[in-house]
């Protein structure tokens, strides 16, 4: 019973910073979850092993990434298989700067995009960041320079009057 009750701490811990970290890689909300649903059950299954890792929110982190990337992987192939293009839904209820954020992250190469979510929406250290993606810190503070400055660009206000260009 003890670890019914340690997994179940666990999961009200951590299950909502997990989401938050897959939507962002994502852009989907139910993804996300079903994403993270699946590896809190894997991670039930091994719960031994799972609770004496490092970090066992980690643990589930990346394999919630692993089986969202995966599913997304098939999405991308059965739509090209089948010659049919994705329509974009909107998502109630979210801001404009949300969308903008969301948007510019899929601009990011993929290990840009991980590196950003990690290090500024997780609050993991780049040291941290590293370790999970089983990079060197070197590496990892380059895609996060790169997806910063890809993302400022993306996200630079382009609407000022010409007054305030020629003072910014």
């Amino acid at each position: 019973m003890r670890d019914a009750e340690e997994f179940d701490a666990f999961y009200a811990a951590s299950a909502g910073n997990v989401v938050g970290h897959v939507y962002a890689l994502t852009g989907s909300r139910s993804e996300a979850e079903d994403a993270v649903a699946e590896a809190f059950m894997r991670a039930w299954q091994r719960w031994p092993a799972v609770r004496d890792a490092d970090s066992p929110e980690a643990w589930v982190r990346r394999v919630a990434s692993r089986i969202a990337v995966s599913s997304w992987r098939k999405t991308v192939n059965r739509l090209r298989a089948h010659r049919r293009e994705a329509v974009d839904q909107p998502v109630p209820g979210l801001s404009e700067d949300h969308v903008a954020l969301l948007q510019a992250l899929r601009h990011l190469h993929p290990h840009q995009r991980r590196a950003v979510v990690l290090h500024h929406l997780n609050d993991l250290t780049v040291a941290e960041v590293a370790a999970e993606m089983n990079t060197p810190v070197g590496t990892v503070k380059s895609y996060l320079v790169r997806g910063r400055r890809t993302m400022a660009a993306l996200l630079a206000p382009t609407d000022l009057p010409q007054e305030e260009k020629n003072h910014a």
